[in-house]
This record gives structure tokens, sequence and C-alpha cells, in this order.
């Protein structure tokens, strides 16, 4: 029998949207699935654990950067550039296409910089638009469905 997989959430923000949607794929998931929650801020990336499936949900902050409770993180992936290789994620970016040409850059930053640190991605990254007329919620909770689909397909 398979163990069941335990999710990590975590975020980045400036305005708490992508906490909310964090909670909001928690609750879709219910007690099925243990699962936690984390500020981007409050955790380093070695310390990630490798029998956790790891759900970053992140805005885009100023020119494209990753909103402040994400800096340390991912000034750490990129100086550091710690051995992931042993980490399997999945990214979900918050953003603005009034900013097209810096949208959903940040979830694009740290997407890259864990690859870069030899993580495996699962899934294709996905953005929300919020000038768009469909709430984060609407295609995060599918997608994270998918993913987690793609996951169980990958470990079979």
């Amino acid at each position: 029998m398979e163990a069941p997989v335990k999710i990590h959430f975590l975020y980045g923000t400036e305005t708490g949207n992508s906490e909310m949607l964090c909670e909001d794929m928690q609750a879709e998931l219910g007690d099925a699935v243990e699962s936690r929650i984390s500020n981007m801020g409050d955790v380093g990336p070695t310390e990630l654990d490798p029998s956790e499936f790891h759900v970053f949900v992140t805005s885009t902050y100023g020119n494209g950067d990753l909103p402040q409770t994400a800096v340390s993180f991912t000034d750490t992936l990129e100086a550091d550039k710690p051995d992931l290789s042993n980490i399997q994620f999945a990214v979900f970016g918050l953003g603005d296409m009034v900013f097209s040409g810096t949208f959903a850059h940040g979830s694009k930053t740290l997407a890259e910089q864990m690859v870069a640190c030899k993580a495996t991605m699962i899934g294709e990254r996905l953005t929300h638009d919020a000038s768009g007329h469909e709430m984060p919620e609407d295609i995060g909770l599918p997608w994270l469905s998918t993913v987690l689909d793609q996951l169980k397909a990958q470990a079979a």
C-alpha cells in the first residue's frame, strides 16, 4: 500500500492572496492528505523535507520581483545553490497582466531557481491574472488536482 502524499504549501505574498490560496488548496484536500502551510520567509531551502511534495504559491511584486516574504528563500537558492535533487515541487503564480512585461515573473524566477538547484518540478507552472474574471481558486484547485495526478502517475 502506497503511503499518502504529504504536502507542504509555501507562499510568498505582499497582500495575503497567496496565503489565502494555499488555505483554499489545503481545505480542498481535506483530511485525506496530510498538509501544512508555511510562509517562505520562515523556511530555508535546505529545510525542505524530501518526504513532502512542495507546492509554492507566490505573487509578483514591483518589476517582476518576488514578494518580500519570498526574498530570503530565493536569495539562498541563488547564493548557495543547495542540492535539492531529492525535492519535488510545483509552482502557481499570481500576477496582473496590466504589467504584461513582467507578468508572474516572481513564480517564473522561483521555478527556474529550484530547477537550477536540481529540484524536480511536477506539472506546468500555472499563473493567475488578477485583471481577469476568474478567481485564483477557480484555476488553482483544478491545477492542484492535475499536478497531484501527475505526481501519483510518476510514482507508479
